[in-house]
């Protein structure tokens, strides 16, 4: 494996060159499509261009432009520069073809605004070594570049550029010693939201047939919302919200345009709804075409019926975003009052969570009422429709509490990344283990992990029983070395939400 012709595989391309690192092979920064800029600028990702010789992959390829984020403050790499931003990396325990191992490719999260395959803590070395599979991180467009509704470009470039990243797959991940025909999908956040966009997708059909998705946020624009901020995204550039005039501003220059739209969404409450306190104006649109209807439509229509399904979420998702806003435990009524009124379903919402929910705090309301609008519903919901679709799923939820700040974050947002991945210094691990060290719960919990999602992607079995509309078995993920299944532990929150379609987010005026 550690021979030159071990180091050295052929692509469709052309050839490219490892590193021999620990055990494995790891190849970083191969384009997977042209660079999207000049004419390619808004459009659909366009095929590589061949190379002669052989390419060194040693380094991860430049970040996708982006705005300043938290991911950029714990260590991302923004090195090198350059347009090449359409890259994927491979760990591979060894590139003999004949191997065949299962190939799991990473979709990273960030809002759709943020996010780098570079990230220290998507570094796939531990994963890959622990369950003797391939693994394939991804960058794709965000952003304004990604996401927004332009006339003159495609909806979704986001998502059409992670297309285009699993044919690339599809077609040279045998050289890498992975198997083509045994593909699993897995993201976070946004790359969960993505995730669920894929198997909803008519171009993406046949492309994988596992998919694990983690914390999926059910924010979907409708084309007519996804109009009007690309509206004001012209606005706050002084540009009409085309292809054409966009196409003007640098690239490296444009993320400020929706970082400052970002920072004034709640100027637009009447018109943009939920949307406008999330501080992000980018989600995957709801156009007919890219992307013809909300993942839960499709999956309960049949969209998923031939791909099997990993999905959960954590307890106690919203903290996260309370702790960065230095919110913790400072939520008036007022503003408890004003996010039930904004977050919960149906015209008595409000009262059915304060009866629901009898001896929660303002603050213990407010995070509540946003978790499960944001993360906790949706996730369920997908398990619920992939199933009621004739398909095969099974759920966890995560509740082992984060170390750092005194154990304030609880089992919040993003605490599986670090978990799994075994990265618990870099990015959002730094916060979520601050001068804690390693808990030994936390490594079972990351062998367990690491189990679960290479065995899923191995054999379509994580290791507890499928979900079912009856038992609605759910895997507890709590730091135990004893397996916990049990029904869903959120069950007052899901009767809440129970009957919400989680349809594509209007335009209000």
């Amino acid at each position: 494996m550690t021979s030159a012709e071990g180091l050295e595989v052929r692509t469709a391309a052309g050839a490219v060159r490892g590193r021999a690192e620990d055990g494995l092979v790891v190849f970083r920064g191969i384009p997977f499509a042209e660079p999207p800029v000049g004419e390619a600028r808004f459009q659909a990702p366009r095929p590589v261009r061949s190379w002669e010789g052989t390419r060194e992959a040693y380094a991860f390829g430049p970040p996708p432009p982006q705005e300043a984020g938290f991911q950029g403050r714990a260590g991302v790499v923004e090195t090198p520069t350059g347009d090449d931003w359409l890259t994927v990396n491979v760990w591979t325990p060894g590139t003999d073809p004949a191997a065949r191992r299962p190939v799991m490719v990473w979709i990273y999260g960030g809002a759709y605004k943020l996010g780098h395959t570079g990230s220290p803590g998507y570094d796939a070395q531990h994963l890959a070594r622990a369950g003797d599979v391939v693994v394939v991180t991804l960058n794709y467009r965000v952003g304004i570049e990604g996401f927004a509704l332009l006339e003159g470009a495609p909806a979704n470039r986001g998502l059409l550029d992670q297309v285009a990243a699993l044919e690339w797959v599809r077609d040279n991940i045998t050289a890498f010693g992975g198997d083509p025909g045994q593909v699993t999908v897995f993201g976070e956040s946004a790359g969960a939201g993505s995730v669920a966009s894929l198997l909803a997708m008519e171009s993406a059909r046949g492309l994988f047939g596992r998919a694990v998705a983690q914390s999926v946020p059910g924010t979907y624009f409708s084309a007519e919302l996804a109009r009007d901020i690309a509206v004001e995204i012209g606005k706050e550039a002084g540009l009409a919200p085309t292809a054409a005039a966009l196409s003007a501003v640098d690239p490296r220059e444009l993320p400020a345009v929706g970082e400052r739209l970002s920072l004034r969404m709640r100027e637009y409450d009447d018109r943009w709804g939920q949307v406008a306190p999330t501080v992000t104006p980018f989600s995957p649109v709801v156009d007919g075409e890219v992307l013809p209807c909300t993942p839960w439509e499709a999956l309960a229509a049949g969209a998923g019926r031939d791909v099997e399904l990993l999905a959960g979420h954590n307890r106690d998702e919203y903290r996260l975003f309370l702790a960065l806003g230095d919110q913790l435990g400072r939520i008036t009524e007022e503003q408890t009052a004003a996010a039930l009124r904004m977050f919960a379903p149906g015209p008595d919402g409000e009262r059915a969570y304060r009866e629901a929910f009898p001896d929660a705090t303002p603050t213990e309301l407010y995070e509540r009422v946003q978790t499960d609008w944001l993360f906790n519903m949706p996730s369920q919901r997908l398990a619920e429709a992939q199933v009621a679709g004739g398909g095969r799923a099974h759920l966890y939820e995560l509740t082992w509490p984060a170390p750092g700040l005194g154990g304030a974050l609880g089992a919040c947002h993003g605490l599986d990344i670090p978990l799994l991945f075994g990265t618990y210094d870099a990015d959002l691990g730094a916060l979520l283990f601050a001068g804690t060290g390693v808990p030994d719960e936390a490594r079972a919990l990351t062998a367990l992990f690491q189990s679960a999602w290479t065995g899923f992607a191995r054999t379509g079995d994580p290791g507890w029983p499928a979900y079912d509309a009856e038992g609605r078995l759910t895997r507890v993920l709590d730091g135990a070395v004893a397996a916990e299944v049990r029904p869903y532990p959120e069950e007052v929150s899901r009767r809440l939400w129970e009957g919400y379609e989680f349809p594509a987010l209007p335009l209000l005026k």
